[in-house]
């Protein structure tokens, strides 16, 4: 079981962004695989750390961990670092570090001296579901177009910054002279530049192709989420680059009859005046297929039937929710004569004269049952 993000750094759930950051920074320093060499278990905590801050530094993430935990971001290659390298962690919030191990550069990750790795550019689509394939999980597969690096391309280092993705100034200052380090201009950091391309590649070396991605998308989602599939988004040039995401936007395609309302499903179900006198045996919508409910006879409209476990999964695997029949009695609009006869008889008939007991709910009771 995963640990929980506010635990592993030592920070309560109301912690500002700049106390976050601070947590992250401290956790980093001390596992940091230059102050632990070969050390595993040290490792494990730096890219625990990592996964952590990845999710609570982002706004958006954070507020999704707060509300569904890890299931937020797992199932089927998605979400919060999990596949983070070291080479990841060092690209994204190499930052952090500030000049904590030795100007930016980083032993054995991504090279000395500042260089970074280039990570590709985010690619977005949106994916369009049934509330079936919600309540039940689905794989999808989607063609997206991907700048991938041409096969044959070759880089070569920077002679501007000598491969280091950085440029070195020294400054006159009424403190003295200042040395300051900047991004390379011509790698972008990269501390790679083209070498040989091959024919149809742009002038990075790359090729714009499509690539079929495979989707698993778990039981649960609700409208507007976002998951992420690392490395399926676009590549970047350099042989040390890493590609970026595919972050997959949820839109759920409302139901005929279904309504959802969190993890509860509503239906409505007409019956006539005849079939709520007598009772009947009517057959419904669910998310896992058709059943058929037996309503008793002298059912009254509004009456609603909560049918256990026939709503949406949660997404914390806390179990389904409900499924919500409201019984609705449908009164006739146009009467012939001999049916205009009968009801005008049971206008003074004892059995037709509404007499509500004690236990049968006013609307208002009804609501509150129905979100609690």
């Amino acid at each position: 079981m995963k640990k929980d993000f506010y635990e592993i750094l030592g920070i309560s759930k109301n912690a500002s962004a700049d106390e976050i950051k601070k947590a992250y920074r401290k956790k980093a320093i001390e596992f940091h695989p230059d102050k632990n060499p070969g050390n595993k278990e040290a490792e494990e905590k730096f890219k625990e750390a990592a996964e952590a801050y990845e999710v609570l530094s982002d706004a958006n993430k954070k507020a999704k961990y707060d509300q569904y935990g890890h299931q937020a971001f797992d199932g089927g290659g998605f979400g919060g670092g999990q596949h983070m390298n070291m080479d990841d962690i060092f690209s994204q919030f190499g930052d952090i570090f500030g000049g904590a191990f030795g100007g930016g550069g980083f032993s054995g990750f991504g090279g000395g001296g500042g260089q970074r790795r280039v990570k590709g550019s985010n690619l977005r689509i949106k994916v369009k579901l049934t509330l079936e394939e919600i309540a039940n999980g689905v794989e999808k597969k989607v063609k997206v177009k991907r700048k991938i690096q041409a096969k044959g391309v070759t880089y070569r280092t920077c002679p501007t910054c000598n491969g280091s993705g950085q440029i070195m100034k020294i400054a006159n200052t009424i403190l003295g002279r200042m040395q300051t380090a900047t991004t390379c201009h011509i790698c972008s950091g990269s501390g790679q530049i083209l070498d040989q391309k091959p024919a149809g590649a742009d002038a990075q070396g790359m090729l714009l192709e499509d690539d079929t991605v495979a989707i698993k998308i778990p039981a649960g989602v609700v409208d507007g989420m976002q998951l992420k599939v690392a490395n399926k988004g676009n590549e970047a040039p350099g042989s040390n680059s890493i590609p970026g995401d595919l972050i997959v936007a949820i839109e759920e395609i409302e139901h005929e009859f279904l309504k959802r309302e969190g993890e509860n499903l509503h239906y409505d179900l007409y019956i006539s005046v005849a079939e709520a006198a007598l009772g009947v045996s009517k057959e419904i919508d669910t998310v896992s297929g058709k059943v058929r409910i037996k309503l008793e006879d002298g059912i009254q409209s509004g009456k609603i039937l909560r049918l256990k476990g026939k709503g949406i999964p949660s997404l914390n695997s806390y179990g389904n929710g409900d499924l919500l029949v409201h019984v609705n009695v449908w009164t006739p609009k146009k009467l012939n004569t001999e049916q205009k006869q009968f009801f005008e008889k049971m206008l003074t008939d004892e059995n037709f004269i509404p007499k509500p007991e004690k236990s049968d709910k006013s609307f208002f009771e009804k609501v509150k049952d129905m979100f609690s």
